[in-house]
């Protein structure tokens, strides 16, 4: 015991275990007595066999998992169960990296702490590619710290207000309306097409509106308790979600598409910041895009009500005639 009081972190002691075990140990990498007591030593404690047999027992005790299995005359030890387990952490690992709504950067910062969960050697493990064909990240960092000022708004039953971005031709993300505030009674965060929704009632418009939460910025939750609570229990979420822009089979083509200038966001939004823009004229641009060509994305065209339209190549305006003519031909035979 004296040697033990020479150690410079003697007080650490337990909590240096710790971290080894965690950090050094799993079901295949196990300790030797000898072996924990030189990486105690490395971080400046002192212990010996004695005491570590009753520092082992009140890891126990506390809820560490530590096992013991002997090989021969060489005993081992090793951490065993944790609160996730690897598959878990591999599932939670592939939500985050496949996520849009999750820049890059916030990815990697919370992969690290994941791995921090498992030992090293699995740590390793948890370095996966998530390989989703289209997956564009978010370019707003701060929808990570949106959510949870929502979420916290929703369960102060406060009223909140915020500026609304929206994208330009050069690329920039500018404030609606010169940059007046929107007040609005949060009552929900939706999922859908990989982006969140803010759903939330406007007393200005007595109606139930959605807002892109990485097109906020600046919100500050008020004092003002919220508003319309008996229009959002009548409001239809299923109904208001049920129009997602799906991802089909297609021959991959590159498409050029023109467009007004107001459209700018829409194939931001859908083909990433990387798009090039050639201006057509002051209310047209055009930009070439790499797409899988179905019914589904002729559809999305369709819907976009002429503000955006295929004009090349040839293959594929004409895929949407023959599209538009087949449609034309089954509504017509309706009586």
């Amino acid at each position: 015991m004296a040697n033990e009081r020479k150690g410079d972190n003697q007080k650490l002691k337990m909590l240096y275990l710790a971290k080894i075990f965690s950090e050094e140990t799993d079901d295949t990498h196990r300790l030797t007595m000898p072996e924990i007591i030189r990486k105690l030593a490395a971080y400046g404690v002192n212990a010996d066999r004695k005491t570590l047999y009753l520092d082992f027992a009140e890891l126990r005790r506390y809820g560490y998992d530590i096992l013991k299995e002997q090989e021969g005359r060489s005993t081992y030890y090793y951490l065993g169960a944790r609160e996730f387990e690897l598959a878990e952490l591999k599932l939670l690992v592939d939500a985050v990296q496949s996520s849009r709504f999750i820049t890059d950067k916030k990815s990697a910062q919370l992969i690290g702490k994941l791995e921090s969960l498992v030992s090293r050697y699995d740590a390793s493990r948890l370095h996966r590619q998530v390989l989703i064909a289209g997956r564009i990240k978010n370019m707003n960092e701060s929808i990570y710290y949106n959510v949870d000022d929502i979420h916290e708004a929703i369960s102060a039953d406060r009223q909140i207000r915020f500026r609304y971005y929206d994208w330009n031709l050069s690329k920039k993300m500018v404030a609606r309306y010169d940059g007046r505030w929107y007040q609005v009674s949060p009552m929900a965060l939706m999922w859908d097409d990989e982006k969140y929704y803010l759903v939330a009632y406007d007393s200005r418009h007595d109606d139930i509106i959605h807002y892109r939460v990485d097109k906020m910025k600046d919100i500050r939750i008020l004092d003002e308790p919220r508003e319309g609570k008996k229009a959002f229990r009548e409001f239809n979420i299923a109904h208001y979600t049920n129009t997602l822009f799906g991802m089909y089979a297609g021959d991959e083509t590159k498409v050029t598409l023109e467009a007004e200038n107001s459209m700018v966001g829409v194939l931001i939004d859908r083909f990433g910041k990387d798009i090039i823009i050639v201006p057509v004229d002051d209310g047209h641009f055009q930009t070439t895009v790499t797409v899988a060509v179905s019914s589904h994305f002729l559809g999305w065209i369709m819907s976009l009500e002429g503000s955006i339209r295929i004009v090349g190549p040839d293959s594929v305006v004409q895929q949407m005639k023959d599209r538009i003519r087949q449609l034309d031909a089954q509504y017509s035979e309706q009586k």
